[in-house]
């Protein structure tokens, strides 16, 4: 009965106006984690953190940004940066096999951030998250491996296009400056 009234009590904080105004807009969603019967509640595991969200495709030419992704995401990590891969198949380059998508991720390239499992990033159909990133940076991903900065306080500070490296000094410069706010 206490695992009752503490999930009830749990669940009322959460979603009281008072947990609605304290995280940003752009992380009052959830997602499903790729390969995995968890849920990646965008509030609990990124409010207060700096953010990188790109959109992925394990069939992509621009895959091997997984490599430069995970390196930003080792380099600041420790500093309060997250990263969020979301797969998607809105550009016919993600496999339908989310362990197939899990195995590119993962083995082929190492990665240790966060994954969603595959989901719309652009029109009507997106996710709620490229929803608001869109809205917020005027641009919804035009292919593969988009790449939006998010400040600690939920605001896209910049977003730049399929070939932009993760190293380029300006997703560099964009990332110190979401770290700041």
């Amino acid at each position: 009965m206490k695992a009752v009234l503490l999930a009830v009590a749990l669940w009322a904080v959460a979603s009281s106006p008072a947990y609605a105004e304290s995280c940003p807009a752009v992380l009052q969603h959830e997602l499903p984690a790729l390969r995995s019967k968890e849920t990646l509640d965008l509030c609990e595991r990124f409010e207060g953190k700096a953010l990188v969200v790109v959109n992925t495709a394990s069939h992509c030419g621009f895959a091997p940004q997984f490599e430069g992704l995970e390196a930003l995401y080792q380099r600041y990590k420790g500093q309060g940066l997250e990263v969020l891969g979301v797969p998607s198949d809105d550009f016919f380059q993600e496999s339908d096999d989310p362990e197939e998508t899990a195995k590119v991720c993962y083995v082929n390239y190492g990665v240790t951030f966060a994954m969603a499992s595959t989901q719309p990033v652009r029109g009507s159909d997106a996710t709620p998250l490229f929803r608001e990133l869109a809205e917020q940076a005027g641009q919804a991903p035009r292919w593969n491996f988009y790449k939006y900065v998010v400040d600690r306080q939920g605001r896209v500070v910049a977003y730049f296009p399929s070939k932009v490296k993760p190293d380029d000094p300006e997703v560099i410069a964009a990332v110190e400056r979401a770290l700041q706010r």
